[in-house]
């Protein structure tokens, strides 16, 4: 009815309706015959969905309601879908980048939308990263988070030391000014230098900033395996954390890292369903690869060795009197690890890619605890860890408040192909999740939990980040040994209304937006 009078008052004003049906309305595209999944967890449908400008403005039967378009996608035997979001991506430097700032290695995994600055490491300056985005065009939306560490380098450096009351207040103030200027929220990376360094009524204080503001706080927890204070301490304090503050509080890339905490899921699952069950807004993100990655030093040398300053650091490591105490340490983070053979180096020198820690010690003739240490004092080295066992990631997997992420990081196939490979082997291989539910956790779920505007859902009214793909093709083809390799099965992607890659074939067209937390206009 309401099309119909839409119709009749546009032939109205035109004087005449000869020529123009009152049942028909022009849109800009019409994706036709496809098996439509609208990000609900509801099973698919065959229904056909309208784009004009930047909106959805149809969902329905188009034949019977006489729904016409420009153009007109017929995508028979295929599935659409709301764009994947991705809520944690290290894709800062990317985007900021012109070479870079397309994200094809996203798009091609049908992500439309990732946030960024996870880990402690978002920027503070929000309004002038959002502008540099903008300035240099990106091909997906991307929103940010606040780093803690960022928040803390500005004012206490790498001290190991609290924050006096002074510079609490000064750190309260920068988020602040942060969230004004559009962040998501709060990231911390509690295992990492110098977010390592700050006790839990520091985040308790900081995170309090974020109630009047609808952020949430978002944490690669103090431990995830026997590193410190434990993976079940560590989730306990994310807990505490969202009890303390009402704020909703977030655990990045949920595992049980390394043999000590292999089959704690169940519990760390109980944990989280009671606190939920009590109030606490809680959920976590999880990517669908056993192998996580890191740097060396990160892994294997203590963070107390990494207090104040790089130059320290190798001091410390170089340090004869230290050495006793520096070496059993390492020793005891390369059991958690799986030692030496599960660390394999995918960037930095480019003589040691490809190969694992225990070969490159072999390689150079020094113990494995010494080349740890070379490696860490000749600039670094990322690895992929293969830490974790199937049978928790499946465990974390089926929670329904566990979304899709990828954590993307230079030598990891994550960063390329973590979307497609949750579907090709959690979906259509193990069965592990139904389509729907995948769907769910890589779109609304994710919207809703980082309360992104508009986004998440095939809806009218809401911003046309559509994609289509071959259920019988989507899968990654990134590897260990070759991880940029771009994953296949995604047949088209819509970023706002314009296509970004139309019969798998990348358009060459940045229509991302940023995205400001809390205003629906972008």
């Amino acid at each position: 009815m309401k099309i119909k009078l839409i119709a009749l008052l546009s032939c109205v004003w035109l004087t005449s309706c000869a020529t123009q049906p009152l049942s028909i309305v022009t849109h800009d595209l019409l994706i036709t015959n496809g098996t439509l999944y609208d990000g609900t967890n509801s099973p698919g449908k065959r229904l056909d969905i309208a784009v004009t400008g930047d909106e959805i403005t149809f969902i329905g039967d188009a034949t019977a309601s006489g729904i016409l378009a420009r153009e007109t996608l017929d995508v028979t035997g295929l599935i659409v879908a709301p764009g994947f979001i991705d809520p944690h991506t290290h894709t800062l430097d990317d985007l900021s980048n012109t070479k870079t700032s397309s994200n094809i290695n996203y798009l091609t995994q049908g992500v439309t939308t990732v946030i960024t600055g996870n880990d402690g490491r978002g920027p503070v300056e929000v309004g002038k990263t959002l502008s540099i985005f903008n300035q240099v065009g990106i091909g997906t939306n991307a929103g940010l988070l606040t780093g803690h560490g960022t928040i803390r380098q500005n004012i206490l450096g790498k001290e190991n030391r609290a924050p006096s009351t002074e510079e609490l207040s000064a750190m309260k103030k920068l988020l602040g000014s942060a969230m004004s200027e559009g962040s998501y929220g709060l990231s911390t990376g509690l295992y990492y230098v110098p977010g390592s360094y700050a006790d839990t009524d520091e985040i308790i204080e900081l995170t309090k900033t974020l109630g009047s503001t609808g952020g949430i706080y978002e944490s690669h927890i103090r431990d995830e395996s026997t590193y410190s204070v434990g993976l079940e301490a560590a989730v306990e304090e994310v807990i505490k954390i969202g009890r303390q503050t009402n704020v909703p509080v977030h655990v990045s890339h949920i595992k049980a890292l390394g043999v000590d905490v292999w089959d704690r899921s169940d519990k760390i699952i109980e944990m989280i369903n009671d606190a939920r069950g009590n109030g606490v807004q809680i959920t976590a993100d999880q990517y669908p690869w056993s192998a996580s990655g890191t740097g060396i030093a990160n892994a294997l040398i203590p963070n107390w060795a990494k207090a104040d300053s790089t130059e320290l650091l190798y001091q410390r490591l170089q340090d004869t009197k230290l050495a006793d105490k520096l070496n059993s340490e390492i020793k005891e983070n390369l059991r958690i690890r799986g030692g030496a053979k599960s660390l394999l180096i995918t960037d930095g020198n480019p003589e040691y890619i490809g190969k694992t820690l225990e070969l490159v010690a072999q390689e150079i003739e020094m113990s494995e605890l010494e080349t740890a240490k070379f490696i860490v004092l000749n600039g670094d080295a990322r690895v992929a860890s293969f830490n974790m066992q199937e049978s928790d990631i499946e465990n974390f997997m089926q929670q329904p408040w566990v979304m899709t992420s990828s954590d993307g990081s230079t030598g990891h196939p994550r960063k390329y192909g973590s979307f497609p490979r949750k579907y090709d082997r959690y979906v259509s291989a193990k069965k592990v999740l139904n389509l729907g539910e995948f769907i769910h956790k890589s779109t609304g779920l994710t919207a809703d939990t980082f309360s992104i505007c508009k986004r998440g859902y095939l809806r009218p009214g809401y911003y046309a980040d559509i994609i289509v793909f071959n259920p019988d093709e989507l899968s990654e083809r990134a590897t260990f040994s070759e991880p940029k390799l771009l994953s296949q099965g995604i047949v088209h992607v819509i970023v706002n209304g314009i296509s970004a890659i139309t019969d798998s074939t990348y358009t060459d067209v940045k229509n991302g937006r940023p995205l400001k937390h809390g205003d629906c206009s972008n």
